[in-house]
């Protein structure tokens, strides 16, 4: 999968989670850039990703995530094994 459709599959999930159709996600982005981005909606978007890719997190990988782009690496990481 290239960078673009994992980004393209991302902000669609992102777009569920947060109800907002306005959503473009950029590797820079964090939570404090995205209104209502609280823990809850972070187990969302985790969650929904797990699911969608059939993957698991483990709890060091979501203690690194310090942005869209760390979420975007250890996702491709995850997939491509």
């Amino acid at each position: 999968m290239t960078e673009s459709e994992l980004y393209s599959q991302l902000t669609d999930v992102f777009r569920d989670v947060f109800m907002r159709d306005d959503l473009e996600l950029k590797p820079e982005l964090t939570a404090k850039d995205i209104a209502g981005w609280d823990s809850f909606k972070q187990i969302e978007i985790i969650l929904m990703l797990e699911q969608k890719y059939d993957i698991k997190f483990h709890t060091r990988e979501l203690d690194g995530l310090l942005n869209v782009g760390d979420l975007a690496r250890t996702v491709s990481a995850k997939i491509d094994k």
